[in-house]
């Protein structure tokens, strides 16, 4: 089952990772030479969240760096540390080795903390976790979604803040053991250009597994997976069904298309350049080539417990009123969203 909409959380510790003469800090370029250098080198990285995105990071970014996965689950972490990671290819299972663990308190602060954890958490994992981050440390964020900076934003400067997305996508077959359902490119930068600085930090994830590169217009790489995300991704969860079923049905499918027109339009008047035809016709051929996919929201709704969609759609909306701008569908579907999760809760279930 492949899970378009995982998150998982990361951290990085570059300062011990080579053995090399720390420079004076009065000499800040000289300084950020020697930090670039260690960060193309083997990294102490902590992971918070051992779900699917998370282990699939904390797997391959083992290849070359010392990781820790930080997760609450006692049993997952039993696991991690007697079996390891185990995950699933086209050509058969690799298995990694990071260590994983309960508590933070005595790891180091670290270089780079990477958001993945469902943006619900993301305050409560930053609070918890906050001696990881000192006054060096970078804060990266690749959910779905949009404006989880300014949550980001209490922890950190805006010149520590890098925002992203991932084209990887994974599902948990069990604790230790997940599926990588599919990759591509991801993409980092800063939030007020300059992101070759961060550049380092691409290389060595490319290095482990995962192709990234930087740019200084990487909001738009963050919307055109939020147009997938807003649209088709959770009409699989209000439909109970996978993907495959949006390309079928003509009704499901006119509602997909409403959802991203509604969000282009968003996008269009926040700065971007989005033609609507090109967007509709990109996430048909994400849907037609999902070949039995299902999406973590799908996930969510089927086992009664609360989603993203405040994150999600809700994200559209904000902008929305922000600009002035109407999407009835999309403040429908945050609605109903949520009047299926008061159901959840309740106890109710479908007849």
């Amino acid at each position: 089952m492949q899970d378009f909409s995982c998150y998982c959380f990361i951290a990085i510790d570059y300062k011990n990772a080579i053995d090399i003469k720390k420079p004076d800090r009065r000499n800040k370029a000289n300084a950020n030479i020697v930090r670039n250098a260690e960060m193309r080198k083997t990294m102490k990285i902590a992971i918070l969240g051992a779900g699917a995105m998370g282990s699939l990071f904390g797997g391959y970014l083992s290849r070359h760096n010392d990781v820790w996965l930080v997760e609450t689950d006692q049993e997952k972490v039993d696991k991690i540390n007697q079996e390891g990671i185990r995950i699933r290819e086209e050509g058969g299972d690799e298995t990694f080795y990071p260590k994983a663990v309960r508590d933070t308190a005595g790891l180091c602060v670290m270089d780079l903390v990477i958001i993945f954890v469902k943006a619900m958490f993301s305050k409560s994992a930053l609070e918890a976790n906050r001696h990881l981050i000192g006054a060096d440390t970078y804060v990266m964020t690749l959910q779905n979604g949009a404006g989880h900076e300014h949550t980001i934003l209490d922890y950190v400067d805006r010149d520590h803040v890098i925002i992203g997305t991932t084209k990887h996508n994974s599902s948990l077959l069990e604790p230790g053991y997940i599926h990588h359902g599919g990759g591509g490119e991801s993409s980092i930068g800063l939030l007020d250009k300059g992101s070759e600085a961060i550049r380092p930090i691409a290389e060595n994830f490319t290095a482990c597994g995962f192709e990234t590169d930087v740019s200084d217009n990487v909001r738009e790489s963050i919307w055109k997976k939020l147009f997938i995300n807003v649209s088709a991704s959770v009409m699989t969860g209000i439909l109970q069904t996978n993907l495959d079923f949006l390309r079928d049905s003509g009704h499901a499918w006119k509602l997909v298309e409403q959802l991203i027109r509604e969000a282009v339009a968003v996008a269009n008047a926040d700065g971007l350049a989005f033609a609507g035809e090109d967007v509709v016709r990109d996430v048909h051929t994400l849907v037609e080539n999902a070949r039995d996919g299902y999406t973590s929201i799908y996930a969510d709704l089927r086992n009664g417990v609360h989603t993203e969609v405040d994150t999600i759609n809700g994200s559209v909306v904000r902008a929305a009123k922000r600009l002035g701008i109407p999407v009835p569908a999309h403040e429908f579907v945050v609605l109903l969203v949520h009047a299926l999760e008061d159901r959840a809760d309740a106890g109710h279930t479908p007849v």
